[in-house]
């Protein structure tokens, strides 16, 4: 399990309830508790800490959620994993979502416009939902009253990481061709309620690719690992489980 260790531990526990067994979470890098990401990061950092993280606990499977996504689908090219899930995976396909990033954003980041930045953000990448269309200063009085909460608080502290990350994603531009080599079963959902181009990232995938399926989850927005709720949970848990049907205990 891949992203914000507590935010996901609920999710977690579901998922090991269901399968009957252990399911690691880790915080990743610039995450409470985590070393900071380092002057040369990149995604080769991220792939080598998702190997030392396997290696210490055993773990064959992978289930990765938004940048998480990108990070495990582009490891499965060299990391044979038993079976990978991704939820609404961060991939840029052909320059789509070099076309949905504000490049301001960066520059509100350095001039310490954190409540600017989050708007830009949110506006480009359409990630909160109906709530990603309201106008940018709407979105700049949001987050400022969401600071106020810890969740909130917690999202603006993670906006630094986001830049960088965001950068490894559009770095890595990529056709769908070029996973062709992925021969881990992996199944990529993206939520009911997400943004379209979750779904269409996915759908060209499992196109181009024969070991990757794709699905909907329906209801499901993009923060949909982090809400309550099991149906999500189900789901990855009967394709780890290798059964669509009822899960074996």
């Amino acid at each position: 399990m891949y992203k914000r260790q507590a935010l996901y531990r609920p999710f977690a526990r579901n998922l090991s309830l269901l399968l009957s067994r252990p399911v690691h979470c880790y915080n990743r890098r610039g995450r409470a508790g985590s070393a900071q990401q380092p002057d040369g990061y990149s995604l080769a950092t991220e792939i080598s800490d998702l190997a030392a993280v396997m290696r210490a606990t055993g773990s064959e499977d992978v289930v990765a959620h938004s940048y998480g996504g990108f990070v495990a689908l582009q490891a499965a090219r060299g990391i044979p994993f038993r079976r990978l899930v991704t939820y609404d995976a961060a991939v840029s396909l052909s320059g789509n979502l070099g076309r949905r990033w504000r490049p301001e954003l960066e520059q509100a980041m350095t001039a310490g416009q954190l409540d600017h930045a989050w708007a830009l953000l949110v506006h480009g990448l359409e990630t909160a939902g109906p709530v990603s269309h309201l106008p940018l200063g709407a979105l700049r009085m949001l987050s400022i009253l969401s600071a106020r909460t810890s969740l909130g608080a917690e999202m603006r502290e993670l906006l630094p990481t986001a830049v960088r990350e965001m950068r490894a994603v559009l770095d890595t531009d990529a056709r769908p061709d070029d996973f062709v080599g992925v021969s881990t079963p992996t199944l990529m959902l993206s939520g009911g309620w997400s943004p379209g181009y979750f779904a269409d990232m996915g759908r060209q995938l499992a196109a181009a690719v024969p070991a990757i399926e794709f699905g909907v989850v329906p209801g499901q927005l993009h923060e949909g690992p982090i809400r309550p709720g099991k149906r999500l949970a189900i789901r990855m848990a009967r394709f780890l489980d290798g059964t669509d049907g009822r899960l074996r205990r």
